[in-house]
């Protein structure tokens, strides 16, 4: 069984602020997954920009600069 940095019962609240009355365990499930899968990529290529900056901490503003970055990636797939 893989291990998770994120736990499922945040993800079932979020779910149910957004207006969900019920939640199935495997849409909590998905949902954990996918936004592991999102923070880890922005993560390493966070990293990836500090080292290049020639610095040890990655900074807010290298996560910024990552999904402005991922944003443009995505959004010209489709245009």
């Amino acid at each position: 069984m893989p291990e998770h940095d994120i736990p499922l019962a945040p993800i079932d609240r979020i779910l149910h602020k957004a207006g969900a009355e019920r939640v199935s365990e495997e849409a909590v499930i998905v949902l954990r997954d996918i936004l592991e899968a999102i923070a880890y990529e922005i993560a390493t290529r966070s990293v990836e920009l500090a080292k290049h900056a020639g610095r040890k901490t990655v900074t807010a503003e290298d996560i910024k600069t990552v999904i402005r970055i991922l944003r443009c990636i995505y959004l010209s797939t489709y245009v």
